[in-house]
């Protein structure tokens, strides 16, 4: 596999902790069953929202007096194996990076015989509603991603 975000795949995959399962519907396969490829990226919303309540961020920015949002940058996916309508894929997640703002989030799709199917990345910053600019993480919002990165972490 060559990917420019993963240089040891093993090492890569073992840093993951957060995951969301999810099965492949029907509806996302094409006429050969396989899952069609727009499919990664719908789980990789998924998968990032369930991560981000895990940490407590989404349910600060759904309040409609907060004064910041989320917003995705870019997103990629590699495709390693195809899967197919009713397998079921652990959608693992990771902050593998965390800037000022932003945060560079890792994804790993593996299957249930724990092959990986799919990896990505994508960058996610963090906005002010009002002007589009970016706003700085909090000292509590890092450690919470620092926390996930790295269960051993210490305050």
């Amino acid at each position: 596999m060559k990917s420019s975000y993963i240089v040891n795949l093993e090492e890569w995959k073992s840093e993951f902790s957060f995951y969301y399962e999810v099965k492949v519907r029907f509806s996302e396969t094409d006429l050969f069953g396989h899952m069609n490829n727009t499919v990664p990226f719908i789980y990789f919303e998924q998968a990032r929202i369930e991560f981000l309540k895990e940490l407590g961020f989404m349910q600060k920015w759904m309040q409609p007096d907060h004064d910041s949002i989320p917003v995705v940058a870019d997103l990629q996916c590699d495709f390693l194996q195809q899967v197919y309508f009713d397998q079921r894929i652990r959608l693992y997640v990771k902050a593998a990076g965390i800037g000022r703002s932003s945060v560079d989030l890792h994804y790993c799709g593996i299957n249930e015989k724990q092959e990986v199917v799919f990896t990505g990345r994508g960058t996610m910053v963090q906005i002010y509603k009002s002007t589009g600019k970016s706003k700085h993480w909090s000292e509590e919002q890092r450690n919470a991603m620092e926390e996930k990165r790295n269960p051993s972490y210490v305050k």
